[in-house]
C-alpha cells in the first residue's frame, strides 16, 4: 500500500506537535488520551495528528474522543462521533445544557464563555476520571497561547498563559495540548488537505469573544510587522515552556 503524501502544513502540524510532545514527555507507555473534539478545526485537526503520533510512537497509546454538545443545535455532535468511528477512535458524545445555561438570564455573575468553558472542563474530567482516562487533550493553539497571556495580563494583573503540560488531581490525569506551538493558519491548510469534517460555530458568542477581541488587538499592534509578531510569540513560548517544566518537574 502506497504512503500517502503530506503537504508542507500537515508535516509542520505532526512534527510541531511530536516534537513537543517528546521534549516534555506528554505520554508514556500505555497513556490513555482523551481528546476533547468539539467539531472545530483545531480539535478535529488535533485527533487527526494524534492518530499520526500514535502509529510513529515506538510504545502502545490509546485515544477516546469526547464530545460535549453545548446545546445550540441538538445534532451538531453526530458527525464528531461518525468521524471518530471512521477512523477507529472510541468516542463519547452527549448532548448538554452548557452554552444554552451560559447564555441565558440565568448566569448574571459571569461571561457565557467563562461559564460554558467551566462547565465544561468540570465534564471532561468527570468523564476522563469515568473511564479511567490518563490525559486529557485540548486543541488549543499559538493563537490561544498569545491571547491568553494578554487577557490574564490586561484582565488579571498577572504574567501567565497557557501550559503545553500540566498534572490535576495529584497527578492522576495530564492536560496536553501538543498544537499549543502552531498558529491557527497553518492548521486551517492542513485541515483542508486532510478534508476534516469542520462544521460552523453554532454558538451565538463565537467570533465575538473577549479571546478573539484580544487576538484581533495583538495583530493590529503587529501591523505587517512579521518579526515583531515572531517575537512576541517566541518570548511567550518559552515562558509557557518555562512554566510547564516548574509545574512537571
Amino acid at each position: 500500500m502506497s504512503r500517502i503524501k503530506l503537504n508542507y502544513a500537515q508535516k509542520n502540524c505532526i512534527a510541531s506537535a511530536g516534537k513537543l510532545m517528546q521534549q516534555l514527555s506528554m505520554v508514556n507507555p500505555g497513556a490513555r488520551i482523551g481528546v476533547a473534539v468539539s467539531g472545530g478545526v483545531d480539535s478535529l485537526t488535533l485527533l487527526e495528528v494524534l492518530l499520526h503520533r500514535q502509529r510513529i510512537l515506538p510504545f502502545p497509546i490509546e485515544l477516546m474522543a469526547l464530545n460535549l454538545n453545548p446545546g445550540f443545535d441538538p445534532k451538531s455532535h453526530e458527525h464528531v462521533a461518525s468521524f471518530a468511528k471512521s477512523k477507529g477512535v472510541a468516542v463519547h458524545a452527549e448532548l448538554t445544557d452548557h452554552g444554552l445555561e451560559a447564555h441565558s438570564d440565568r448566569n448574571r455573575k459571569n461571561s457565557a464563555c467563562f461559564l460554558c468553558s467551566k462547565r465544561r472542563r468540570t465534564r471532561l474530567f468527570e468523564l476522563c476520571r469515568d473511564y479511567g482516562l490518563t490525559h486529557l487533550a485540548f486543541g488549543h493553539n499559538a493563537d490561544d497561547l498569545v491571547s491568553t497571556f494578554f487577557m490574564n495580563l490586561f484582565q488579571g494583573g498577572r504574567v501567565d498563559t497557557l501550559s503545553p503540560c500540566e498534572p490535576f488531581f495529584e497527578g492522576r490525569l495530564k492536560v496536553i495540548r501538543p498544537l499549543l506551538w502552531l498558529e491557527k493558519d497553518v492548521i486551517k491548510r492542513a485541515a483542508r488537505t486532510w478534508q476534516l469534517p469542520v462544521e460552523e460555530n453554532p454558538c451565538p458568542s463565537a467570533g465575538a469573544s473577549n479571546r478573539t477581541r484580544t487576538w484581533q488587538w495583538f495583530l493590529d499592534e503587529c501591523g505587517k510587522d512579521a518579526r515583531k509578531k515572531n517575537n512576541v510569540l517566541n518570548a511567550i513560548r518559552r515562558a509557557a515552556l518555562d512554566r510547564t517544566i516548574d509545574l512537571n518537574y
